[in-house]
């Protein structure tokens, strides 16, 4: 089995970036810059900010984290979301999920400048995204693609199973796959048997937030499988929506967890972020 890994590929195009952001420093007279908004004290939330702000740095662009308390009112973030929104200096602006319950998806989904949404959440760019004319890439199902790119995995023709509808992940990644010919089956917790509609699945692509969901019998022998899930457990190990134990020898690759979809969710952010500066200068 190959696993699919995104060391490879991140290097290979960090590298690719760290240069063209040279250049472009020359062109805006300032590197590119990346606002990240972090409510709370979750300590996933954290990690990821911590790896999103870090990897900024080593491409070359400058970053900075604004905290709130987890009790913050939705008001107060949203004045700070116009601030950076009117600020010519900030290119992306990122306000990390999950929200706490005072905040509505809907309501913060439209906070965000539509030119400065590298997130990819405002109905704009998802809009622009689904109708094919993208203006930025949604970050983790970009990540995908770009990783089944570089490992030469075809799309075009292939039945593909999307496992989740998230507005982040599941949606999103429906419309690119089909915008790259694939022909799509989505399953959900209301599918009825949504191993037997897996299993037709050249390619399978689980983000259920359910650990360990997927095992040998919703897979077909040979197929792709692409994790999205990550979850910590109570000795600190960390997995993914599938049963590494169970499917083994059914699929002919699978993304590792950690090391997989993660590092690639990051690098889009960034080339997302480069994007946006480009379009400055």
């Amino acid at each position: 089995m190959i696993l699919l890994a995104a060391k490879p590929v991140v290097e290979k195009r960090r590298a690719e970036l760290q240069s063209k952001t040279a250049e472009l420093r020359n062109a805006l007279g300032r590197p590119p810059h990346l606002s990240v908004i972090l409510i709370g004290e979750d300590p996933a939330s954290q990690v990821y900010v911590g790896r999103k702000s870090s990897a900024a740095i080593r491409a070359g662009f400058t970053s900075e984290t604004i905290g709130f308390p987890k009790n913050v009112s939705p008001e107060t973030v949203h004045q700070k979301v116009r601030e950076l929104n009117a600020d010519p200096r900030v290119d992306g602006v990122l306000i990390q999920r999950p929200l706490p319950p005072q905040m509505k998806e809907k309501d913060v989904a439209l906070w965000v400048d539509p030119s400065k949404d590298v997130d990819c959440l405002h109905p704009e760019n998802i809009g622009l995204l689904v109708t094919g004319n993208p203006r930025f890439i949604p970050c983790t199902p970009g990540g995908i693609i770009l990783l089944l790119d570089h490992y030469g995995i075809p799309i075009e023709g292939k039945t593909v199973c999307v496992i989740g509808r998230s507005a982040i992940v599941g949606k999103p990644l429906a419309s690119m796959l089909l915008s790259r010919n694939a022909s799509l089956i989505q399953v959900h917790r209301r599918t009825p048997d949504p191993a037997a509609l897996c299993r037709l699945g050249d390619l399978v692509f689980v983000a259920a937030g359910a650990r360990g969901l997927l095992k040998r019998e919703w897979l077909k022998p040979g197929s792709v499988v692409v994790d999205v899930g990550i979850h910590r457990g109570m000795d600190g190990r960390i997995s993914g929506d599938v049963d590494t134990e169970s499917i083994a020898g059914v699929p002919r690759a699978l993304t590792p967890v950690p090391g997989g979809v993660g590092p690639m969710t990051i690098q889009v952010l960034l080339e997302n972020t480069f994007a946006a500066a480009s379009r400055r200068s």
